[in-house]
């Protein structure tokens, strides 16, 4: 499956940061704590070498004068920058225009499209979904359709890539896609127009009467509000619920900020993340404030290696602050933020500013979130059970009634069905669900949801 790049953006701290970039460089020549002055009189221990100058301009030459291919200054130029940030971390880049125009479509959540979420399977473009009421939902593409060409050139693991971007494009321009339908023996040729793309990152339901469902698939800027909206619609139509599952699976993170604020959503109190840096603006400390949407009902949190930055934020919070259990796989381990700093109109440079640290004071940088209940990643099949004829007391000749049973009642409908079923589609999903069970039985009982830890 194709994510979005592991991209935390802090709240903007571009302002203060463009006026330390402005001064002359003096802190970086001395200690954190104690910055050199500029009525030192030594030199700088970390000052640049005319010997390391000299080298990059011969270098910067050899590559002009002798190289295979021209290559042009402004190319060269752009590329000694990229290579300056991918130095430092996997996280620092250089963006350009179109880096630029894809980190607004990450945050907010809204790009130029047909609207099909795709995966590569084995060299191929598969369609996991289309998004209803977009191009791709009224042409009548279905999951695990193949894109087999795109305008007329056919999709293979050398351009898949490639492949995968040409599907984005301005609103009101046209895309021809060869698609090989499910079951289809040749593929059909289908022209749409892109459109204006929303993509929501919050879905909520219930799994069962009383026990929520929230996916959380990104941070977006709507991302907090949107499940606002979504929680208090459900919790209106059906009434409080006795427990939630949020799942944070392959949530690739997002904003810092609306991190905090779903964070917040679950919190009445208490540290949410503190992140420290070199400059006083990005060290910053967020807390809660009483509101919590789900009235302290139990909470488990559902990660997995892919759960990372944004969305280990929030599962530090809630695990530290010791509002929800969390289930499932080791976190991503992306403790860091990155600040976009804008250089002009079409280009900036994202760089890490800081590390995070969980309420506890723990830093999760390269090793992540641990899980109270550890889950394999595993399928379930169901067991064939239609050749047992004596399943109960019920099933057996001459048995005696129960003489306060209910008539017409199926004394069978235990809810296993469901959970099989549950099981068999997410089995993840279902060990979270009857951990929930269980933590909402003491609730109901009195006890402390820490008891249950």
């Amino acid at each position: 499956m194709r994510f979005p790049r592991h991209c935390l953006l802090a709240l903007l701290l571009a302002a203060p940061l463009l006026q330390a970039q402005a001064a002359p460089d003096t802190a970086a020549a001395g200690s954190d704590d104690a910055p050199a002055t500029a009525s030192s009189s030594a030199a700088p221990a970390d000052q640049v070498d005319m010997d390391d100058v000299r080298n990059f301009a011969h270098v910067y030459q050899i590559i002009r004068q002798a190289y295979v291919e021209k290559v042009d200054n402004k190319t060269l130029m752009n590329d000694a920058i990229k290579g300056m940030l991918a130095g430092l971390d996997p996280h620092s880049a250089y963006l350009d225009k179109e880096g630029l125009q894809e980190l607004n479509e990450d945050t907010t959540g809204q790009y130029g499209g047909l609207g099909i979420e795709v995966m590569e399977d084995n060299g191929l473009l598969r369609i996991v979904s289309p998004i209803d009421d977009t191009p791709a939902s009224r042409a009548g593409i279905k999951p695990g359709d193949v894109i087999t060409a795109i305008n007329g050139k056919m999709v293979d693991t050398d351009n898949i890539d490639s492949m995968f971007d040409a599907l984005r494009g301005d609103p009101g321009t046209k895309v021809t896609l060869g698609i090989l339908h499910e079951k289809a023996d040749q593929p059909v040729s289908m022209t749409m127009t892109r459109e204006r793309i929303s993509m929501t990152s919050v879905k909520v339901r219930e799994l069962e009467p009383g026990y929520a469902y929230i996916r959380i698939s990104q941070f977006q800027d709507d991302t907090a509000s949107d499940l606002e909206r979504k929680l208090g619609d459900l919790l209106k139509k059906n009434g409080p619920q006795k427990g939630a599952v949020l799942d944070l699976r392959s949530n690739p993170g997002g904003l810092l900020t609306a991190a905090v604020a779903v964070s917040d959503d679950f919190l009445d109190a208490g540290i949410i993340v503190t992140t420290r840096g070199r400059l006083p603006d990005a060290n910053l400390s967020f807390s809660a404030h009483p509101g919590d949407l789900l009235n302290g009902a139990p909470m488990v949190l559902l990660t997995d290696n892919g759960t990372a930055s944004a969305a280990e934020i929030v599962s530090g919070a809630l695990k530290d602050n010791h509002r929800a259990l969390v289930v499932g796989r080791r976190t991503f381990g992306k403790g860091v933020v990155q600040t976009v700093l804008p250089l002009d109109a079409d280009h900036a440079v994202k760089l890490t500013t800081a590390r995070y640290y969980t309420p506890n004071g723990t830093s999760i940088q390269a090793e992540g979130i641990k899980p109270d209940i550890a889950l394999a990643d595993l399928a379930v099949s169901k067991v064939d059970d239609s050749q047992e004829p004596i399943s109960s007391e019920a099933d057996l000749p001459h048995h005696l009634a129960n003489e306060v049973a209910s008539t017409g009642g199926n004394i069978n409908n235990d809810g296993s069905a469901e959970n099989a079923k549950l099981a068999t589609s997410d089995y993840a999903l279902s060990q979270a669900l009857n951990v929930l069970k269980g933590l909402a039985l003491r609730h109901d009982a009195g006890l402390p949801a820490a008891a249950a830890r």
